[in-house]
């Protein structure tokens, strides 16, 4: 199983970073690094991260799904355009993944247009041009699948891992308790509230 990783320059480190440990050391999945050019990006935190691949190689047909990560470029005009590639992942039928900013991305490439979703805001969504998806965007605080579709706010990379690794068909009871672990600061009065 292989997963591609979209990081642009700015990136926010936490939002794939369980997703990516858990993936390939838990689970097996193979993680290849995308960026613009295929050049060397720095996150929020000063991570400098090498790439695998360029945004422009990536083909459905090498990988399981496709994950794009949040950062302060999705609210710049320097965001890449990555409607193509996510649309050719969803004729494929491979998981399509966005947290934060990165949800901006799905949203201005039509595909959230006509299912469920959720994100940082339906504010931050309504201004991208091919969005018209406010009837489908669901305010909660952990990440949502609908179907091969898997969307979160910044504030959800451990439900956002949890969906994405459902949708893979890797779900499982060990699954479910080494996210649970990592959750468990957010449960509040004694119920979980990472979903």
């Amino acid at each position: 199983m292989r997963l591609a990783i979209v990081l642009c320059e700015g990136f926010a480190d936490w939002e794939c970073a369980l997703l990516m440990a858990a993936a390939r050391t838990h689970l097996g999945v193979d993680i290849d690094v995308a960026t613009a050019d295929g050049a060397r990006v720095t996150s929020m935190g000063g991570l400098d991260v090498s790439a695998h691949l360029s945004i422009d190689s990536l083909d459905p047909a090498g990988f399981d799904g496709l994950v794009i990560c949040g950062g302060s470029i999705w609210e710049t005009g320097e965001a890449p355009d990555l409607s193509a590639t996510i649309r050719a992942f969803d004729r494929d039928k491979r998981v399509v993944a966005a947290i934060c900013g990165g949800v901006n991305a799905l949203a201005a490439s039509g595909l959230l247009n006509g299912i469920d979703h959720t994100g940082n805001s339906a504010e931050s969504l309504a201004a991208l041009p091919r969005y018209h998806g406010r009837p489908h965007y669901r305010d909660q605080p952990w990440a949502l699948r609908s179907g091969h579709v898997v969307t979160a706010a910044g504030t959800a990379p451990i439900s956002f891992a949890a969906e994405i690794l459902r949708g893979l068909g890797l779900g499982s009871p060990e699954l479910d308790g080494f996210l649970a672990l990592y959750g468990h600061e957010h449960r509040v009065n004694g119920s979980a509230s990472v979903g």
